[in-house]
């Protein structure tokens, strides 16, 4: 990631090691006793990288799932940047969190934010989710509005000419996004905005449609 951004965007600003490590060991310091709860709602849901004992479906008061990061490396380019989620205040989200035994979570979190906090787009908070009858404070990552890639509530058409235009070392954020569907919907998730999107996507570049069914 540090790499890719130095060769496509040799401006953006990056958070050291140091910087990235201490940003985690101020976090920890507020960590609940016991194992860590991690919320996913993006690509988390599909690729969460760390190791974990359990998941379980939860939601999150407070704040709503929403195309509003810029990607000019992962999912664009400087020129022709792309979309990625990111939590928004307000409203609620639903996704999959995940435990991390208490005695490896600061090494699988610093691997996580690797890839996350590398550019200083996200902050990341605990926040209390309801995984069915029992509260978990968990760590997510909350958008940063301060942030230059911070989007905002964009138009869905500007969300769809990023989502079928724009590409990056990762790919597409059209895959971003199916892919994301496709993880919320085998814990028995529908978010009706992502399912919007998706249907909108599918219908002007229906090959798309036949690469995700390749992947089940």
């Amino acid at each position: 990631m540090r790499t890719m951004l130095r060769a496509q965007a040799p401006d953006a600003r990056m958070l050291s090691h140091a910087d990235l490590d201490d940003s985690l060991h101020a976090l920890l310091q507020d960590k609940p006793p016991g194992d860590v709860w991690l919320f996913g709602y993006g690509s988390l849901v599909w690729n969460p990288i760390v190791h974990h004992e359990e998941r379980r479906i939860a939601r999150v008061h407070g704040y709503h799932r929403r195309f509003c990061l810029w990607s000019r490396v992962g999912r664009g380019t400087p020129d022709k940047p792309g979309l990625v989620l990111g939590l928004d205040a307000g409203g609620c989200c639903h996704g999959v969190a995940f435990r991390i035994a208490a005695g490896h979570a600061e090494q699988e979190l610093r691997l996580l934010w690797r890839r996350e906090m590398v550019t200083g787009s996200y902050c990341p908070r605990w926040v209390t989710v309801s995984a069915g009858d029992t509260l978990l404070t968990a760590l997510t990552f909350i958008i940063n509005r301060r942030h230059p890639s911070y989007a905002g509530k964009l138009p869905v058409e500007t969300v769809l000419h990023a989502m079928t235009t724009a590409r990056g070392y990762l790919g597409t954020p059209a895959e971003y996004l199916l892919e994301t569907v496709r993880g919320l919907l085998e814990h028995g998730v529908r978010d009706p905005y992502l399912l919007e999107l998706r249907r909108r996507v599918l219908a002007t570049h229906p090959e798309l449609g036949s690469a995700e069914m390749r992947q089940k």
